[in-house]
């Protein structure tokens, strides 16, 4: 099962898959850009959508007590975040339609609606690898897919944003897992290199191996993206695959390992970009936010003795949960600690490991909640990053 479900991943998510000439993103009525059509972003600034509500946390201390931090939207934020969801999807098809669901909706809240405090939020769809197609692989048969398809798509929106809503602002990249390599793939081949890099704040592509050259910031996936090494670094990425630090990833295992013998893969820690084993702002979604996605496991957790439950999108635990980027059997990852005492009233756990038909799938680690574990820092991250772009 485990190889069945890596081999899925690289082969229907990161490399090339059934390519051919990729269907354009063009509205078949007027011959533009279908990004002109408002129905194809998930987040938009100016409008109710995915990314719009309140997204305050309840913070639930070591002696079982909570408090209410509020969510404050900066409808006037001065840079932009520009988001690729990840694999979500499960339309039938080996790639997914226009149509928007509730898996792509639930993500962008997830992931990407916190970010609402410090930039203005856009998110497109795109038609994407399917789980589905994911799963046919497993199953012992395969889906068509066509990667080239969903970049097609990321670089219609990208194109699009640069010319309607961009007005030369700075913009930070936000990726997870599919997400991250189609916003690796953008990089690569429209960024990385060319005029519209200074514009970029920075990028942060989470659950996806990004190698760099051993001992360097850079070389690898890209020319010129330097890793990031301090909070407020501008024009830079960062990088992780998070695994607890009892369950490091196996070996034979793809997330953390590079192929290459002279590089290693990225792990930026955004809560200490240059290193050490810190505390995490992490920010869990609650039942509120998830709703009846039994699959996760958040539904039945009990957060301390005096507030099983809590009426916000979000859970914070501080001093739970701290991580460090480790560098062990040939893999680099994100290594997560759960500092929990089993005498306090607050919950000694948190959930995000890949569980199939029962089963425990050890080579994707906490990869389900690679975003939310650094969510809070990350956040921050990016409101100095901000800063310091503007202040240049």
């Amino acid at each position: 099962m485990r190889s069945q479900f890596i081999s899925a991943v690289i082969g229907a998510v990161l490399l090339a898959g059934c390519s051919g000439s990729p269907d354009p993103a063009v509205d078949a009525e007027t011959g533009e850009n279908i990004f002109a059509k408002t129905d194809k972003w998930l987040c938009l600034p100016g409008r109710t959508d995915a990314c719009v509500g309140d997204w305050s946390a309840t913070i639930i201390e070591a002696d079982g007590t909570a408090t209410v931090e509020p969510f404050i939207a900066d409808r006037n934020a001065p840079i932009d975040c520009f988001y690729v969801y990840p694999t979500v999807s499960t339309d039938l098809s080996g790639n997914s339609d226009w149509d928007v669901d509730i898996q792509e909706t639930g993500v962008a809240a997830i992931q990407l609606a916190r970010f609402g405090g410090v930039c203005k939020l856009y998110a497109p769809i795109y038609r994407q690898v399917t789980l589905t197609a994911l799963a046919s692989d497993s199953a012992g048969f395969s889906i068509d897919r066509d990667v080239p398809l969903a970049d097609a798509d990321v670089k219609a929106a990208w194109d699009y944003y640069l010319e309607n809503y961009n007005n030369g602002r700075g913009v930070v990249l936000i990726g997870h897992s599919q997400g991250s390599y189609r916003l690796g793939t953008l990089i690569r081949q429209h960024i990385d290199g060319k005029p519209v890099q200074k514009q970029i704040v920075g990028a942060h592509l989470l659950g996806a191996n990004a190698p760099v050259t051993t001992d360097a910031r850079t070389g690898g996936t890209f020319e010129t993206f330097p890793l990031c090494g301090a909070l407020d670094e501008v024009g830079c990425f960062t990088g992780l695959v998070s695994f607890r630090e009892t369950a490091p990833p196996p070996a034979g295992g793809y997330f953390g390992f590079a192929e290459n013998n002279d590089e290693t893969n990225a792990c930026v820690n955004p809560a200490a970009p240059g290193g050490g084993k810190v505390e995490l702002r992490a920010l869990v979604p609650t039942r509120k936010l998830l709703g009846d996605r039994t699959a996760r496991a958040e539904n039945t957790i009990q957060w301390s003795q005096q507030h099983p439950t809590v009426d916000t999108n979000f859970v914070a635990l501080p001093g739970l949960v701290s991580g460090e980027c480790k560098v062990s059997g040939g893999a680099s990852y994100f290594a997560v600690s759960i500092n929990a005492d089993a005498t306090d009233p607050r919950t000694d756990e948190i959930s995000g490991d890949l569980v199939v038909s029962g089963e425990l799938i050890a080579d994707w680690g906490l990869h389900l909640i690679d975003v939310n574990l650094v969510l809070g820092d990350l956040v921050e991250m990016v409101r100095l990053q901000g800063e310091a772009y503007l202040g240049q």
